[in-house]
């Protein structure tokens, strides 16, 4: 049984108490649900009109349709307290050069303040012309700032004892990385740090299909990234799930597609928070063109938002006004009030994508949550 979209209310224990299922009791007795029960989990946040966050919503102020149809909230919580799972996923291409310092020394500062060693786990993983994980799941922060010690840019990585062979502490790098469908990779193998990560360019990957714009290592594989740490790390997790995203949104190495990406994400139950952080500079070259020389110009703005929209989660951008500290604490507050809804679609055997959508019932209000979710297999 696939359960990417099924959590079944005997495993609900991870989300701490679900007061909505109060109103399902009856006699004083709870009610009895069979194991067959699909349970469609939705997180949201809700800001005013200035864009502050709204804290003291209840279940009736919330109006919760699938597919166009009114679905009845059988629980409903404020997610302030429970448990979180985060994955940091840091873009390591060479446009990221002049900002990569920044954004290292930002994030375990965010880490720090945000993580709770008792409850939340985090994960690192950097991406340029291969998606490498860093640092499995852990509450460890010596681990974490290890891990984030580890980030390099590519020229880096290519000097020395890291050139095509073995990473640091003797770690494989790079050869033999997770694979696509008729590939002949392998996915992350079970413990360990995991390193080796998807190959991006034409010949990495286990012999997989041309990466669609990088070739010889170069590229960067941001949609390889999102697909990976949602296929392979969060999609086995219960409870509250995040990405953030650390990037120019743009993509020219990946062998999977934008849709893949969000897709991987939406049935993980994942939400990605999209920072844009982008050196102008990096694109500048005496021959004109864009990014690297030539070639189609991708608006890494407009992907970054169309992935956090549709998984649920925000995008922000850093900028002379809004620097990425500021971020961070805004991202904080985001992920310490949201709201937890539930529901029981009546077409249980249905399958494919079903779009909803979440409302409430006070005006001037907008409601921030994923646009659907996939049924079935």
């Amino acid at each position: 049984m696939n359960f990417s979209r099924r959590v079944f209310l005997g495993s609900l224990a991870a989300f701490g108490a679900i007061p909505g299922f109060a109103a399902d009791e009856k006699d004083g007795k709870d009610t009895t649900f069979s194991t067959d029960v699909r349970v469609i989990n939705v997180l949201a946040t809700v800001r005013d009109k200035s864009g502050h966050i709204v804290k003291s919503l209840n279940q009736e102020d919330f109006i919760l349709t699938e597919e166009g149809k009114q679905q009845t909230i059988r629980y409903f919580a404020r997610e302030t307290d429970l448990p979180l799972t985060l994955g940091l996923l840091v873009d390591t291409s060479m446009s990221q050069r002049r900002v990569l310092g920044q954004e290292k020394t930002a994030s375990f500062r965010f880490l720090d303040k945000v993580l709770r060693a008792e409850k939340d786990q985090t994960f690192i993983m950097h991406f340029d012309h291969e998606s490498e994980l860093l640092q499995d799941l852990t509450s460890s922060r010596p681990l974490l700032q290890k891990a984030l010690d580890e980030i390099e840019l590519p020229a880096e990585q290519r000097s020395g004892q890291r050139q095509g062979g073995q990473g640091q502490g003797g770690r494989s790098r790079g050869g033999g990385g997770v694979g696509f469908p008729g590939s002949g990779g392998v996915g992350f193998p079970g413990g360990g740090r995991r390193r080796g990560g998807r190959g991006g360019g034409a010949g990495q990957g286990g012999g997989g299909p041309q990466s669609r714009g990088s070739r010889g290592g170069a590229g960067t594989t941001m949609y390889d990234a999102i697909l990976l740490a949602s296929d392979e790390i969060t999609r086995k997790q219960k409870g509250r799930k995040a990405l953030i995203l650390l990037t120019d949104g743009v993509d020219n190495g990946s062998k999977t597609f934008l849709n893949d990406a969000i897709e991987a994400a939406q049935r993980a139950d994942t939400l990605v928070y999209s920072i844009l952080f982008a050196d102008e500079q990096s694109y500048r070259n005496p021959f004109g063109g864009g990014r690297g020389g030539g070639g189609e110009h991708v608006d890494g703005r407009k992907v970054l938002q169309q992935i956090s929209r549709e998984t649920g989660g925000s995008f922000y951008e850093v900028s002379k006004k809004l620097s990425i500290d500021d971020i961070y604490d805004q991202l904080q507050e985001e992920l310490r009030n949201q709201y937890s809804l539930g529901y029981s679609p009546e077409a249980k055997d249905a399958s494919g994508y079903k779009a909803i959508k979440l409302t409430t019932k006070r005006s001037g209000l907008i409601v921030q949550t994923r646009e659907g979710y996939y049924a079935g297999r």
